[in-house]
């Protein structure tokens, strides 16, 4: 389920929520992201989205830093945007890149640059990566809808049956 601090797209009283356990750098994340957008677009105010870090570091090298690289951002305001960037970049995610990122959003660069190797938000995120371990994650993307695990492909029309009970599609 949606928590207090999750970060949201749609309106968090919506009847249907679905959670994403995701890495920045993960390539199925990436292509996961885009069937969010389409199942955000086509649900409207009844979707409530959020979505968690889960930085598979040993796989991705830059996972984690990409991670803090959004919650900087989501500190200013502008979690979303990152998010997009870095999935839309995810070949990019070096640390120069990443402060370019941020210029582009027009965020506090100085406040950015702290927090990020501050590692000011280094706990918020294993305590997601933990509470994803918890809940079976294993892998990612990971999705729960309305607080259950989705073992189909994520992909829109799988995401879509899902939320409306039929069956789901197990191919990516």
């Amino acid at each position: 389920m949606i928590g207090p601090d999750d970060h949201t797209a749609g309106p968090r009283d919506a009847p249907i929520s679905v959670v994403e356990y995701g890495d920045y750098e993960c390539p199925y994340c990436s292509r996961a992201d885009t069937e969010v957008k389409r199942l955000l677009a086509a649900l409207g105010d009844s979707l409530c989205f959020a979505f968690r870090n889960f930085p598979l570091s040993q796989l991705h090298p830059h996972a984690l830093q990409a991670a803090e690289a959004a919650e900087a951002a989501g500190a200013q305001g502008s979690f979303w945007e990152m998010h997009d960037l870095l999935f839309e970049h995810q070949d990019a995610l070096e640390t120069p890149l990443l402060i370019s990122y941020a210029r582009l959003l027009d965020l506090d660069l100085h406040a950015f640059d702290h927090d990020v190797e501050g590692h000011r938000f280094l706990e918020r995120i294993h305590g997601e990566f933990i509470g994803g371990v918890r809940s079976g994650v294993n892998g990612t993307p990971t999705f729960f809808i309305n607080g259950e695990r989705h073992d189909g492909a994520p992909t829109y029309p799988a995401l879509l049956a899902a939320i409306e009970g039929g069956p789901q599609a197990h191919a990516f």
